[in-house]
């Protein structure tokens, strides 16, 4: 019997995938922590960064979590494994769509005060 899975390859490509997501999301947090303040003079920009920052460390750990889970998965049943579902794929849909409403506030803000 011929198996289809390396198991090093896909797994890996995958996690390394969602964890430069973390990365960038954890990197735009610490951007806007750095330039909120600028735009805004209520201290409720931290809320913002910290919560991006919250946000990717918990990215990096999923994505840790299920690369193992899976490549476990795949070496234990073969093609034959039920694979991880998009929870998280639907719980950063809603994050960057949250975060663009809070830019274009911030854009709208910006350009109407000045």
């Amino acid at each position: 019997m011929t198996r289809l899975f390396d198991p090093g390859l896909q797994p890996e490509r995958t996690e390394l995938a969602w964890r430069r997501t973390a990365l960038a999301i954890g990197v735009g947090s610490l951007v806007a922590m750095r330039l909120l303040p600028v735009a805004f003079s209520d201290p409720w920009w931290i809320l913002v960064g910290a919560s991006g920052l919250l946000v990717a460390g918990a990215l990096w750990i999923v994505a840790r979590k299920r690369g193992r889970r899976t490549v476990a998965m795949l070496l234990t049943r073969g093609d034959r494994a039920p694979l991880p579902g998009a929870a998280p794929l639907a719980f950063l849909a809603a994050f960057v769509v949250v975060c663009g409403a809070i830019a274009l506030a911030v854009v709208v803000t910006a350009v109407g005060s000045g």
